[in-house]
């Protein structure tokens, strides 16, 4: 594009008095004149940022985006301070806001696209479930079971009972152990037991980017099991949502750590009927706060299963399967350790041998002893890198025999 000497002086002249707005508008005609509408755009756009008012400034825009300028109104002549607001002249960055509508977004939303108002119940979309999941189904953890017997399953059986010893259907408990043994299954079977709705939270339906919005996310959880009371409400993960205070560096989480706290002591509403279960694998880095009476005030310790759980859940993950010549005692005395997932993958990983040979020899046959023992010599159970960090805190953390359930299997399990 060849240069106009008269605009190259005006530029310059511009650049030492960018405030000059009849310069600049002058400079802008001239670019229109010369057929150079982008940078015309861009020192007429300087100019409505600077006086949103001016009449030539809209003119001149309407020019460049070749759009026909409208014919001066009353309203249009009047001065800027005078102008009724709502009256006044149409946006002159509409028609370029709406050429560019595909790449930049809208500066403000549409009129009537503001989201309904909400009531009731529907407030949001949230995963309240019915489980049909109860104890039975669940192999082994007979003491887990009895203290959830004692603290949820039987004041709701009795009623009567309840109300003469004064037990309120109110409460926490959180459940701690290696990964993989079973949490999340048994919250559910106590949800199921009671006939009761289980709602489960995590992390990811807390946290929001802007500030604010995670307390009002965490609230509307509580408030949705409250709604469906009797209700279980699973805290999965608690150490990632109540993280020891003294350890969190983010203003916004222990912001977050103090609503939850909140919640659970029913501040924010009754919790009558709300039995809150809370899972972690760390409940060393859980905030003792939350531990406090009339939180999450029982810890229980799920452990990985014994012998008796570990037949109950292999049969189960081999039920639908083919199998032939299956030594199950032999299989169980191999998987000391190996919580339920790890049990799951082993019948996974025996079926996968058993399946490749068929496809490899065209003879479809069972699964057999040496696929699960092949199995055995390539899956390791999850638990033992837990258990030793758990020995530690056995060792050394353990103050006021909050870990007393811990130090006892340790000792039985002479890892201690």
């Amino acid at each position: 594009m060849s240069s106009d000497p008269l605009i190259d002086s005006l530029t310059a002249a511009l650049d030492a008095r960018p405030d000059d707005l009849p310069l600049r508008l002058h400079l802008a005609g001239l670019l229109l004149d010369g057929g150079r509408a982008a940078e015309a755009i861009a020192h007429v756009g300087q100019a409505l940022a600077r006086d949103p008012g001016n009449a030539q400034a809209q003119a001149l825009m309407q020019r460049a985006l070749g759009t026909p300028a409208p014919a001066p109104t009353e309203a249009a002549t009047r001065p800027p301070t005078q102008r009724p607001a709502p009256d006044g002249p149409p946006d002159p960055l509409a028609a370029y806001a709406e050429e560019l509508a595909d790449v930049v977004p809208p500066r403000f939303a549409p009129a009537g696209d503001e989201p309904e108002p909400v009531r009731g119940e529907a407030d949001r979309v949230y995963d309240v479930e019915s489980s049909s999941v109860r104890l039975a189904d669940v192999g082994g953890m007979s003491a887990v079971k009895e203290r959830l017997e004692l603290a949820f399953l039987g004041p709701l059986r009795n009623p009567e009972l309840r109300r003469m010893y004064g037990k309120s259907l109110r409460g926490g408990l959180m459940l701690y152990g290696p990964p993989g043994c079973g949490k999340t299954f048994l919250a559910r079977a106590v949800a199921g037991e009671m006939g009761a709705k289980f709602l489960s939270l995590s992390i990811v339906d807390v946290l929001d980017m802007w500030v604010g919005n995670s307390e009002r996310n965490l609230h509307q959880l509580f408030q949705a099991a409250r709604r469906n009371a009797p209700c279980v409400l699973f805290l999965d993960e608690i150490d990632a949502l109540g993280h020891k205070r003294s350890q969190v560096s983010s203003s916004s989480m222990r912001t977050l750590g103090n609503q939850l706290l909140a919640e659970l002591d029913g501040m924010e509403g009754d919790n009558e009927g709300v039995f809150v279960l809370a899972a972690t694998n760390t409940p060393w880095d859980v905030d003792p706060a939350l531990r406090r009476p009339g939180r999450l005030d029982r810890m229980v310790l799920v452990l990985p299963p014994d012998a008796e759980a570990r037949a109950a859940i292999l049969e189960y993950h081999l039920r639908e399967r083919p199998i032939a010549n299956i030594d199950l005692r032999r299989v169980v005395a191999a998987t000391e350790d190996f919580s339920g997932a790890d049990l799951a993958h082993l019948c996974e990983t025996a079926a996968e041998f058993a399946m490749a040979d068929s496809v490899r020899t065209g003879e479809v046959r069972m699964i057999e002893q040496r696929d699960l023992d092949r199995a055995l010599k390539e899956v390791r159970p999850s638990t033992r890198p837990w258990l030793s960090t758990a020995r530690n805190v056995a060792m050394f953390a353990n103050e006021g025999g909050v870990y007393d359930d811990l130090v006892g299997y340790l000792k039985r399990r002479r890892l201690l």
